[in-house]
């Protein structure tokens, strides 16, 4: 797979492959914190941060030190190393200088490190055997289109709240679902555009 543009991996990986909405990984922060668009941009900033790096540093991990070695049967083990380390330094930076938003994430930042759409993106990577520009596209693709999907229901769930029209069944999770399931159906129209296999 290493002839495809690592243009058209990064648009690709936004809108007809959405790590979040065409593989629904991440799901668990999503619907956690999605709740209003602050705190939803904070923790999807962090994603395309985190994402990006760590598919990178993955990369080189798993090409020129584990496969080298004869030791690509812990590559989960290292990724997950990896996404720690790097959440870790994430929930550092904004902790020191922007509290109330560590304070509105408050468990779900480092929970990052646990985010199976992160370490999802580095699977891919490898899966698909991509090069190091390729896995940085792809990452930073990934964890902006899972951003732009928080961000977007963030947005969505606080308007329809402040209205007060949502049935009382549906508060919380069920709303989110809903909505996430017609923002699958809209991005669905980009699928024949791109395909990434």
């Amino acid at each position: 797979m290493t002839n495809i543009d690592p243009a058209t991996l990064f648009f690709a990986a936004i809108f007809t492959n959405n790590i979040l909405l065409t593989n629904f990984l991440g799901l668990c922060p999503y619907l956690s914190i999605s709740r209003n668009l602050r705190s939803a941009f904070g923790l999807g900033a962090a994603v395309v941060f985190v994402m990006t790096f760590t598919a990178a540093l993955n990369h080189l991990m798993y090409y020129q030190v584990l496969i080298p070695l004869k030791l690509d049967h812990l590559q989960y083990i290292i990724f997950i190393i990896i996404i720690a380390a790097f959440v870790q330094l994430v929930e550092m930076t904004v902790e020191r200088y922007f509290p109330a938003l560590y304070y509105i994430l408050g468990i779900f930042l480092p929970l990052i490190t646990v985010n199976c759409a992160i370490l999802g993106a580095s699977l891919f990577m490898v899966i698909r055997e991509y090069t190091l520009i390729q896995s940085m596209a792809y990452g930073a693709g990934s964890g902006i289109g899972w951003m732009m999907a928080i961000t977007a229901v963030g947005a969505i769930r606080e308007k329809i709240q402040k209205s007060g029209m949502v049935p009382k069944g549906l508060e919380g999770p069920g709303i989110t679902l809903l909505i996430t399931g017609i923002l699958s159906l809209a991005f669905m129209a980009f699928s024949g555009m791109i395909q990434i296999q």
